[in-house]
């Protein structure tokens, strides 16, 4: 008898603890950085249509899914640019997304739109740290909290305490970004009590990412962007994990976890990084419908032919093209062209305007100014003999001039000379060169 009490108890007790240790799946589809990348690019790589195909094939072998975006939908082509990032929303609502954060260009059309990109928007926004002077949250929610597979998953949005830096002043109005560690335990604290998951979509530094994931370990999942380099293998400190694709639709990712509740962690995990590639994944059909009716909306505009490239043109080439357009448009001894505004290579062969509008989508204006040799940025300097004592003039763009600190190194530089937008001068230039080598 004394015997059957014991196996009675010790069976209760098993269950006991198989009832407080309950692993349960959970797979996070993820993108970032979109940048309205709307069609492959000259590696025919990525394409919102293309990237729709690949996230419906991955979510129609998932039955506990959760489509998460981390930030910068916006801004990198002539859709986005001429219509201030409206249809980019209403387009991407057909990718299947559950939840996205703000990313900096979302800023680029001013604050004023991003209500109306929440509004245009079918999945959820998430921010908690965008604030005014009164701490008021410029989107409705910070955190969603939902249900998968018996989970609940507290989504936490935060965005770049770099904001300032990152736009033109007037972009931001009367907002500002809170430290990002700072936010996430203040949030964390409140969700933790109702959720056995805690996951940060996060639009931040590659340091910020860091941060969250070695002080924060109330956050199980970082799902990042921002940081255009993707991730080659997980971000893992202490049982935690942080991820991130590569930009502009080039790729999404898949992380597949054991959940266990009780514990509110990650039991086990595996990440895999997905190519899109316009050649291999059959675009959805909406999803270029509408695409095609947008593009037809700019296609005399920017599907003109400007030139030839002789060969594949990098970023970093592009810099250089550029800082010499500048230069000989305005006759300016030096010229500088930060390396965040360049956003793609020009592929070798003909030369659209189009592409011209992917290198450069946004509005920015050149400015001009004169200095001294001896008040002149190291980073415009470099490599060149400068008389310190002799005057100079030195060519940027508008964002460079109202972010030298960052971008340049310095401060108090003024430019009074407005020029034309930076895109138009580059267009021109290219028409009258005609070939590029």
């Amino acid at each position: 008898m004394r015997r059957a009490r014991y196996l009675i108890l010790w069976l209760l007790l098993l269950a006991g603890l198989a009832a407080a240790q309950e692993f349960r799946s959970l797979s996070i589809i993820h993108t970032n950085d979109l940048h309205a990348r709307l069609l492959p690019d000259g590696r025919q790589r990525g394409g919102f249509a293309h990237l729709a195909t690949a996230i419906r094939r991955e979510r129609a072998n998932c039955d506990s899914c959760l489509v998460l975006n981390g930030g910068d939908l916006v801004q990198g082509s002539p859709v986005s640019t001429i219509y201030r990032g409206v249809p980019i929303y209403q387009i991407a609502n057909l990718l299947g997304l559950d939840v996205s954060t703000l990313g900096n260009h979302e800023f680029d059309y001013g604050w004023r739109k991003i209500p109306e990109f929440v509004q245009k928007a079918r999945f959820t926004t998430v921010c908690a740290n965008v604030v005014d002077a009164r701490g008021r949250l410029l989107v409705p929610q910070p955190y969603v909290i939902r249900a998968i597979n018996g989970i609940r998953v507290a989504v936490i949005g935060v965005l770049t305490a770099d904001l300032p830096s990152l736009s033109m002043p007037e972009s931001l109005g009367p907002w500002r970004a809170l430290p990002v560690l700072e936010t996430i335990h203040r949030y964390a604290a409140e969700v933790r009590p109702k959720s056995d998951l805690i996951v940060l979509v996060a639009h931040i530094s590659a340091a910020e990412e860091d941060q969250v994931l070695q002080q924060a370990p109330e956050v199980a999942v970082i799902v990042s962007g921002h940081v255009h380099r993707g991730l080659q293998s997980p971000k893992v400190f202490d049982g935690r994990i942080a991820v991130r694709n590569r930009a502009f639709g080039e790729e999404f990712g898949r992380l597949d976890l054991q959940v266990d509740t009780a514990k509110k962690s990650v039991a086990s995990w595996n990440w895999k990084r997905l190519e899109v590639g316009a050649n291999t994944v059959t675009p959805a059909e909406d999803v270029s419908r509408l695409v095609a009716r947008w593009e037809a909306k700019v296609s005399k505009l920017v599907d003109v032919s400007i030139g030839e490239a002789r060969r594949e043109l990098s970023r970093a080439d592009m810099k250089v093209v550029m800082e010499r357009a500048m230069a000989e448009k305005t006759g300016a001894d030096l010229a500088f062209q930060n390396e965040g505004g360049v956003r793609d290579f020009l592929a070798k062969g003909p030369i659209l305007a189009r592409h011209v509008w992917n290198v450069m989508p946004f509005d920015n204006k050149i400015v001009m100014g004169k200095f001294k040799g001896s008040e002149l940025p190291k980073l415009v300097t470099a490599g060149r003999s400068i008389d310190p004592q002799r005057e100079y003039t030195l060519v940027v763009n508008d964002f460079t001039a109202a972010n030298q600190k960052v971008e340049l190194g310095c401060e108090g530089l003024l430019f009074p000379q407005v020029g034309p937008l930076q895109r138009d001068v580059l267009i021109d230039w290219i028409k009258r060169k005609k070939v590029l080598e």
